[in-house]
């Protein structure tokens, strides 16, 4: 029943929602515009790479046997016979002590096996001299040296980077197949809330969440449908979920999630007898934070304050989204840090501390970033990561290790993990 609360571990809440995400249809993309998507396949290389035997630099191709023993005091004299830009290549086969000036990029004539770089020739004309024993394949780029037809590049699940792009262009994939990215409205609701653009009148306050939800969404490559009603009425609640319901994948609600006699999002979700995953994580802040399922839509209920609204997004919607996209590195990075300033408030639940997060070059040094109860909101401007500290602790002090959950990188190569010790 939905007004029934036991808090359950943030590990499992976080399980529960990756559980009952499923992931979006795929379709075909042109590759330009897959960028912040992620692969549907795997991509394999079609070509070797390189494609031919290419000169790794500006210089001089030569049959390498040519310069045998040359040396300070036995300078091997070449004559240059014909020149090779990038783009072009020669069949003209080397005679003994001739070269082609050839450019970086451009094929390798197959009469020729070395290149000497213009710094290590001497030039006089047409002809130059080296001083040293050049070896077969010397600053040459070797076909297939990089990977070979049919080698996997690419593996699905991964997010489209600009270097992903780079490999759909080199390999002739004009179009690629991804995730359709997921559609997302995001609900805000209180009679207290008003607009940016409005006076605040006695009792009221501006609505930062939905702003700072739909930035979150941005980041990593989401655009949100926005409602707002400035209404605690059921009866108009409900029909705007019965449409929501069948044209989005989540929808995002903040506030209303407790069980004061004005929230009304418990009774919304008995309404349409939504699976409740969970209405309560042992989290600081954010423990209000709820997550039900009506079908194939995931309804993510924030808590109101923007501190624990900012956590719960990145704690629950992001990895749920990133995964709807087909995503397989779907957590924000979470990394050991040195903390700069004593925290001593015990943490009965796992407790997530805006933070300040910097790199001296050799240690990642970590501190709150200013006032940090849940319904702050200057502290989270200032933060770039969120400090977790485990349940059951009393206190940290200035020095001691602990982990730091970076939030302002949008893919990160260490999977996030809070441990049952947290």
């Amino acid at each position: 029943m939905t007004f029934n609360r036991t808090p359950i571990h943030i590990t499992e809440a976080v399980a529960r929602v990756i559980k009952n995400t499923s992931k979006t249809e795929v379709e075909t993309v042109r590759y330009l515009d897959s960028y912040g998507k992620y692969l549907a396949e795997d991509l394999y290389a079609n070509d070797d790479l390189p494609m031919f035997n290419k000169s790794a630099m500006d210089g001089f191709a030569i049959r390498a046997e040519d310069s045998k023993d040359a040396s300070g005091e036995n300078r091997k004299s070449f004559k240059v016979v014909e020149e090779v830009p990038a783009g072009t290549t020669s069949d003209y086969e080397l005679q003994k002590n001739e070269a082609f000036r050839i450019m970086t990029g451009a094929e390798i004539p197959t009469s020729a096996d070395a290149v000497v770089m213009f710094e290590q020739a001497k030039e006089d004309g047409n002809t130059f001299t080296v001083r040293k024993t050049f070896n077969p394949s010397d600053n040459i780029a070797l076909k297939g040296e990089e990977v070979k037809s049919g080698d996997l590049i690419v593996p699905k699940g991964t997010l489209i980077n600009p270097g992903v792009i780079a490999n759909l262009a080199t390999f002739g994939h004009s179009t690629v197949k991804v995730h359709r990215t997921p559609r997302v409205a995001i609900l805000s609701t209180g009679s207290e809330l008003v607009d940016v653009d409005q006076p605040v009148e006695r009792g009221k306050i501006r609505n930062s969440n939905t702003p700072m939800i739909v930035s979150q969404l941005k980041r990593i490559g989401i655009r949100a449908e926005v409602h707002t009603f400035k209404t605690d009425q059921l009866d108009v609640i409900i029909p705007i979920f019965e449409r929501m319901l069948k044209e989005v994948d989540v929808i995002i609600t903040t506030g209303g999630v407790s069980v004061g006699d004005y929230d009304l999002l418990p009774k919304v979700y008995e309404h349409f007898q939504a699976e409740v995953l969970f209405n309560k994580v042992a989290m600081r802040p954010g423990s209000v934070t709820t997550v039900a399922k009506l079908k194939d839509t995931l309804l993510f209920g924030l808590s109101g304050n923007p501190s624990a609204c900012y956590s719960g997004f990145e704690l629950f919607v992001r990895p749920s989204v990133r995964y709807m996209m087909g995503g397989n590195d779907i957590y924000a990075p979470l990394i050991p840090a040195t903390l700069e300033e004593d925290f001593t408030k015990p943490n009965p639940f796992t407790r997530f501390i805006r933070a300040e997060v910097r790199y001296t070059g050799s240690e990642v040094f970590v501190s709150p970033s200013g006032f940090n109860k849940s319904n702050a909101v200057t502290s989270i401007a200032r933060s770039n990561g969120v400090i977790v500290l485990p349940s059951g602790s009393r206190g940290f002090k200035t020095g001691d290790a602990v982990h730091v959950m970076l939030t302002d990188v949008t893919s990160g190569v260490t999977k996030f993990l809070i441990n049952e010790d947290f």
